[in-house]
């Protein structure tokens, strides 16, 4: 049975501002597009990636070379991935200083296909390339069916909570029986953390991270969230955006939330301080909690099923049309996304397979997660991902409005009023979007 134990992302996050700052300045070293080429005999390919993608941290890489002998792989990870995008766009304008394979944020896909397909090779027919699940695909695919990027992870929703507090609140602690405190309807996962508020006496504790994570959560479990099928802005008229603005806000305005805003300054101290019982999590982000929360907090945390379904981020790899060593890439991309590889991933560090034939394996859905109790991810992340709607509708400018809402609730949490912190959020995303 496959477990998915801590990992050790500090080795590459150490490095986030050197890997960003040379992202952002770094050129190469001749008039290539790229850094990768032909080179002492080899061929080198290089990657830019962000966070924890996964390739790189299992030894996937290492493993490629030694099955490719004449392959040297150059891989960069940055861990701030806004600084990462807003690097490769300017690298793309320039059109130098790219790497041969450049990850793709979900957030960022439809603004590739819009803006950038001409700067990214085509693996439509691809041969090995089918295994995708299909919503998955169709993210990163132009109208005239150019296939940008091969998918890695996909993002179907739990949630991480703490064992401990929620005995301390009187709250079950069994992951079945959480999960049936707030099935079916994320207000009662707001209505459990006013009960947890309530009951808890282990001191200052709050029931869950951030704002911002509720507001996600609710709004990815719908096909349209900020753009609808034509193109058009719908964020200040999608009765679904509004709907999760409230509900969130209710959490932030009642004292539910440590009033940290997930993965900025304070959420890591957050948990390896124990200052939250709950955070939705996507798959993704059990490595990341594992790893801020540290050691001593093994056993602590588990994962229950989410009140509903939802797909929260993702991502892409996607090959540079004029590097000078595009067809050794796309064998790379490939490899790195086939089902065998994606299966792996998930059982070593928890990043959820985007691919519809790795789901399928037994080692896939036997995969538990020693860190968080023992629970079955393979199980719990396999039946939200049925949950996932098969259309997920993305626009230009979804990264820069979603991270325009966390903003906006972070207000909310300090003590604006909601409809103040509403209008603040509209003029900045209509600012940001034009």
């Amino acid at each position: 049975m496959g477990t998915f134990g801590s990992l050790r992302t500090k080795v590459v996050v150490a490095g986030a501002t050197a890997a960003a700052l040379s992202l952002v300045v770094g050129c190469s070293s001749n008039d290539s597009v790229t850094d990768g080429g032909k080179k002492n005999g080899k061929t080198v390919i290089t990657m830019g990636l962000f966070g924890v993608m996964g390739m790189k941290e299992t030894g996937l890489l290492e493993r490629y070379e030694k099955e490719h002998p004449d392959i040297d792989i150059e891989a960069e990870v940055a861990g701030d991935e806004q600084t990462y995008y807003t690097a490769l766009q300017t690298h793309l304008a320039a059109g130098k200083g790219l790497k041969d394979i450049q990850g793709i944020e979900i957030g960022r896909a439809k603004e590739i296909t819009e803006t950038q397909a001409d700067k990214f090779a085509d693996f439509s027919g691809m041969a090995g390339t089918d295994h995708f699940l299909p919503w998955k695909q169709s993210q990163i695919t132009t109208k005239d069916g150019k296939v940008l990027g091969l998918g890695t992870d996909s993002g179907p929703m739990a949630v991480c909570y703490r064992r401990d507090y929620f005995e301390k609140a009187g709250l079950p602690t069994d992951r079945d029986e959480v999960g049936k405190l707030w099935q079916g309807d994320w207000k009662k996962y707001v209505e459990v953390g006013r009960t947890f508020k309530e009951g808890y006496k282990g001191g200052e504790v709050a029931y869950m991270d951030s704002a911002s994570g509720l507001f996600n959560a609710m709004v990815y479990g719908y096909p349209q969230q900020y753009y609808n099928e034509d193109g058009d802005l719908i964020y200040d008229k999608n009765p679904a955006v509004k709907d999760a603005w409230n509900l969130a806000s209710d959490a932030a305005e009642q004292g539910l939330t440590a009033k940290l805003r997930q993965f900025q300054p304070g959420w890591d101290p957050g948990l390896a301080n124990g200052t939250f019982a709950t955070a939705v999590c996507p798959a993704w982000m059990l490595s990341n909690i594992s790893e801020s929360a540290g050691p001593k907090n093994k056993g602590k945390w588990d994962v229950a099923r989410a009140p509903k379904g939802a797909n929260w981020g993702g991502s892409f790899l996607g090959v540079i049309d004029k590097s000078p060593v595009k067809e050794e890439a796309k064998k790379l991309v490939a490899w790195l996304t086939a089902p065998e590889q994606q299966a792996y991933i998930f059982e070593k560090i928890g990043n959820f397979p985007s691919s519809r034939e790795a789901l399928e394996t037994k080692e896939a859905k036997r995969v538990t997660s020693e860190y968080f109790s023992d629970a079955p991810i393979g199980e719990i992340f396999g039946a939200a991902a049925q949950e996932i709607p098969d259309e997920q509708v993305l626009g230009r400018k979804d990264g820069t409005i979603k991270d325009t809402f966390s903003q906006g609730l972070a207000l909310v949490a300090e003590g604006t009023a909601r409809d103040k912190a509403w209008d603040t959020t509209m003029q900045r995303i209509e600012k940001a979007v034009g």
